[in-house]
């Protein structure tokens, strides 16, 4: 069995936490501090993510076992989440919702995403050129792309996820060097600088790779050279963040193999801090809301990863693979029965005559007729 790499877990905890950070500062009000904060995690950190999925699928191939898996552990998680986060919106939050599956629900565009770049990842991994294809797209998309499935975005940060399937082990090795990580600092305290510009020069919806040129008041070539911009500095952070992740293991790393449960159950609890009034009474203590929302954030995420609590989440997140996995089990138990009752005739007098030993005085051996016989 192949092992984990702490070096990506670690990746993948952080990562998918900065998700439940971003989505709970959203209730926030629109305090310039809180603007900054959030525009600098947008700007790399879903390309960082989107660039670990890519690493993470270079096996995935069009065999019937890796389409099935992809079936399973993609598209039948979006159906039920889609159906769960729209009742739950409309009966609990009161909400209108339209457009039910076509439109991915909030957090569940990743889910179609993934299942498109998946598709595609047997075209990309080996094509000459294909981060320059990807980038073409990527530029191309915000012409021309709609929201089904959240189109727009899946071809917009379709760069970083070829990258991520270009990278190698060996070429990620080299983030490991010391002047790179000291680099990276750098390009981090470039990227809190560019924050202060993003609200005049770039609005915060192009950090989401979703909305046509036509729709945010660009030119079309001033648009091109700023997703092109958006682009290089993504590529840009997210190495960097790379350079920077810890690579030991431990109880961080172990969280990391549960990051689809904390993404896609997070969105629960954002919704019901919604519901309860936590904007309202952020809009008056937005500095204690800050401090609130981010240490509450957090919390969820490491609630949801909790290795106790992420088990037995992991029957909603893959119920097919949890059936399947219950349904092995049952196979592997029925053929142990089968094989002692074939041949274990005689380990099983020896665990009749030790019951006989410890059992207490007077209490009646089991009756002869109760050890299966060969048939």
């Amino acid at each position: 069995m192949a092992t984990r790499d702490a070096w990506f877990d670690n990746a993948k905890m952080a990562l998918v936490t900065l998700v439940v950070v971003g989505h709970a500062w959203t209730l926030l009000p629109a305090e310039p501090l809180v603007q900054h904060l959030y525009d600098f995690v947008y700007l790399w950190h879903v390309p960082a993510f989107v660039f670990v999925t890519g690493y993470l699928s270079r096996s995935f191939e069009w065999t019937s076992a890796r389409l099935w898996q992809l079936v399973r552990t993609v598209a039948v998680p979006y159906v039920i989440f889609e159906c769960a986060i729209a009742l739950f919106r409309v009966h609990v939050g009161g909400e209108n919702l339209e457009d039910l599956f076509l439109d991915p629900h909030w957090p569940l565009w990743y889910l179609s995403a993934l299942f498109f770049w998946r598709l595609v990842t047997p075209i990309f991994r080996p094509m000459p050129g294909g981060v320059l294809v990807a980038v073409a797209i990527s530029l191309g998309a915000g012409l021309w792309a709609g929201d089904t499935f959240d189109f727009a975005r899946i071809c917009g940060l379709l760069p970083f996820f070829v990258l991520g399937l270009k990278a190698t082990p060996e070429r990620l090795a080299s983030l490991r060097r010391t002047p790179v990580q000291l680099a990276a600092v750098a390009v981090f305290a470039g990227v809190v600088a560019l924050t202060w510009v993003t609200d005049t020069a770039v609005s915060t919806e192009w950090l989401y790779y979703r909305a046509r040129y036509d729709t945010l008041e660009d030119s079309d070539l001033e648009a091109l050279l700023i997703r092109g911009g958006l682009l290089l500095v993504g590529t840009l952070a997210a190495m960097s963040f790379l350079a920077l992740v810890p690579r030991a293991s431990g109880w961080f790393a172990r969280m990391g193999a549960a990051s689809l449960v904390v993404y896609l159950l997070h969105g629960f609890f954002v919704k019901t801090a919604l519901y309860a009034g936590l904007p309202d009474w952020a809009d008056d203590h937005w500095v204690a809301a800050l401090l609130v929302t981010t240490l509450g954030a957090v919390a969820v995420s490491m609630l949801l990863a909790w290795p106790p609590v992420a088990t037995r989440l992991t029957v909603l997140v893959d119920p097919v693979g949890h059936a399947e996995r219950h349904a092995r089990h049952a196979v592997d138990l029925g053929v142990t029965v089968v094989a002692h009752e074939d041949h274990d005739a005689p380990v099983l007098d020896q665990l009749v005559e030790q019951l006989a030993e410890e059992r207490p005085e007077g209490s009646p051996l089991p009756p002869p007729t109760s050890r299966p016989t060969s048939q």
